[in-house]
């Protein structure tokens, strides 16, 4: 009586040996598989795709400057850079509305990065927020630049300049003006400045300020710019 034989496997009812002709298929291991079909689709998914990586980068970039492994002046250009990029990208109509806003972003790819989210939320770098460290003299180009762009803005509203699109990049020059005034010190209206700064960044590129918003705005301004003022005598 000869031995029994063993298969290699334990069978079952759903035990399956392909076929060398089962192995056969029309698609090659080796064919390269494309996620976008169209030319609009590659350049959505590439643009997405650089939302993502700036938004990696600058969680490096703010850590990276909270444990003074890179100075103040690679910091703000770098991190003015990053910021500029995302807003640039978002200017895109297509990629604004397959973006929706940051949470829902983070949440589908599975993202957290809390320090770049602040940033992004902010809006400017963490050395606008405060006066730069230096004990340099005032800088009289420079305090006459941020004075004119003082002026600018607070012109800007007096017309009714309600639009996000309007007065985000003309309260970015002032506070990027001000950080510029070597000697400065740190005065009360910054954080105004900032804290508005803060409320525009947030809002959608085609939403406006109100009215009362508008009259708040343009007081806490001319009191940042006076308390600014004081302190270039």
């Amino acid at each position: 009586m000869s031995a029994p034989k063993y298969q290699p496997y334990a069978p079952s009812p759903y035990s399956y040996t392909p076929s060398p002709h089962s192995l056969s298929t029309s698609i090659s291991l080796d064919e390269e598989v494309k996620l976008s079909t169209t030319v609009q689709q590659r350049e959505l998914n590439e643009s997405l795709a650089e939302i993502y990586s700036i938004i990696v980068t600058l969680d490096f970039l703010e850590k990276a400057y909270i444990k003074d492994s890179i100075s103040q002046e690679t910091y703000t250009p770098t991190c003015l850079r990053l910021l500029g990029q995302y807003k640039t990208i978002l200017k895109n109509s297509d990629v604004a509305s397959a973006f929706r806003d940051l949470e829902t972003f983070k949440s589908a790819y599975h993202l957290s990065y809390p320090s770049a989210t602040e940033r992004l939320k902010i809006g400017v770098p963490a050395t606008f927020e405060h006066a730069p460290t230096t004990s340099s003299a005032i800088s009289a180009r420079a305090a006459a630049e941020a004075t004119q762009n003082f002026i600018t803005f607070m012109d800007a509203l007096r017309l009714h300049y309600t639009a996000k699109d309007q007065l985000h990049p003309l309260l970015s020059d002032v506070i990027t003006s001000v950080n510029n005034v070597a000697g400065a010190k740190e005065f009360e209206g910054r954080q105004s400045i900032v804290q508005w700064l803060i409320i525009l960044n947030q809002m959608g590129a085609g939403d406006e300020i109100t009215e009362a918003q508008g009259r708040q705005m343009l007081f806490d301004i001319e009191n940042a710019y006076n308390e600014f003022y004081k302190n270039l005598q």
